[in-house]
């Protein structure tokens, strides 16, 4: 009888997780329903019509692979951006993308430096390839550039992280900020720039980059503002060279036609992104409303959720997640200390605000007695 497969070093002393547990995963575990889906960051508000017609259409071709190239949606993306076709990579989500980076530049034992507390899903990639995480504690509920850039040049980094906006506090960084970390990016080290919430930020977050430039990769997503996070589609932007390693191991045909096509109609639906960009808006309004009402703190956001400040510890932070789930509001709360004082939720539609608002009394209530 033989012993099963054979795992690498790295996989055989990992455990057996997600970054995130999903809304269904915590329906199965609880049963019931959800009132309000405000944990995930989704966008409440959907796609385009244009979008959802778009994908309709496409379903009637799904016998067909995808176009392994991405060709059309490449194009559309970089013509929107200003930069060449050659600078654009098109697959399942950022966080398909991030394993891809992380498969072609790290090595067991290779230094990645992060922020504590900041995207999971960028760590996981890193520890499932044997990386070493170094992680920089945020500085006043943002990222430190001037400590990421520093800790990279000790460690002799492979990858350098920020997100701007920020996951999970909604802060920002200005343009001038980020192109000054860029032009401090030590050699050899890569600067990994995560612009999932950008449309969201206010006029002076998205900075200059020259995108031939081969300190810094930026990525970007249609699961936030386009209302496309059950279609998977993200797209990085950079030098050239860089761009094409991604067709050493990528998965040539991970991209649907129906997603292809959604995606496509998105970049065409200005209007639609401007509608939901001001509905997000209107809707964070309301849950610092809500929060101030219960004496809590909403920081400010650039992102389609806000952190909300519960004026104590990690450990009242839980118990009023906790009783907030069982009254059927699923939230989520970053993970490390100080940031997880806080809990954070997305930016809903009225009907579940006014649901959050009905039950967050007692859930305080609750997570204090």
């Amino acid at each position: 009888m033989t012993a099963g497969p054979r795992y690498t070093e790295t996989v055989a002393a990992l455990p057996a997780t997600v970054p995130f547990t999903g809304p269904e995963a915590h329906l199965r575990a609880q049963g019931g329903t959800f009132r309000a889906r405000l944990g995930a960051n989704e966008s409440a508000f959907g796609p385009s019509p244009a979008a959802i017609a778009a994908m309709e259409r496409a379903a009637r071709e799904t016998w067909m692979y995808g176009d392994s190239e991405n060709y059309d949606l490449r194009h559309a993306i970089a013509a929107g951006m200003g930069v060449g076709f050659e600078n654009v990579i098109v697959g399942e989500g950022i966080d398909g993308l991030f394993g891809y980076l992380v498969r072609m530049v790290v090595a067991p034992g290779d230094p990645v430096v992060t922020s504590a507390g900041a995207y999971p899903t960028f760590n996981y990639h890193v520890n499932g390839f044997g990386g070493v995480l170094h992680e920089v504690p945020f500085k006043g509920d943002h990222e430190d550039p001037d400590a990421l850039i520093e800790t990279a040049r000790e460690t002799g980094a492979k990858l350098v992280y920020i997100s701007n906006p920020d996951n999970p506090m909604g802060s920002w960084h200005d343009a001038a900020t980020i192109e000054r970390m860029i032009e401090a990016v030590p050699d050899g080290t890569l600067l990994v720039l995560d612009e999932a919430y950008v449309e969201f930020a206010p006029e002076g977050t998205v900075p200059r980059i020259d995108p031939a430039d081969p300190r810094v990769m930026r990525f970007r997503t249609f699961s936030k503002a386009h209302g496309m996070a059950g279609a998977r589609v993200g797209y990085g932007v950079g030098a050239p060279e860089l761009v094409k390693s991604f067709d050493k191991i990528r998965n040539h045909f991970g991209m649907t036609r129906i997603a292809q096509a959604g995606a496509l109609a998105a970049l065409e639906d200005d209007g639609w992104l401007l509608d939901v960009v001001r509905e997000v808006a209107r809707s964070r309004g309301r849950i610092g409303e809500i929060a101030e009402a219960n004496g809590l703190t909403a920081l400010p956001s650039a992102t389609n959720f806000v952190t909300v400040d519960c004026g104590a510890d990690g450990d009242f932070a839980r118990r009023v997640l906790a009783e907030l789930m069982k009254r059927e509001i699923f939230v989520r709360m970053p993970g490390v200390a100080p940031l997880d004082r806080c809990i954070r939720l997305t930016a809903g539609r009225p009907a579940e605000l006014d649901a959050l608002a009905a039950v967050l009394p007692e859930a305080l209530a609750a997570a204090r007695g």
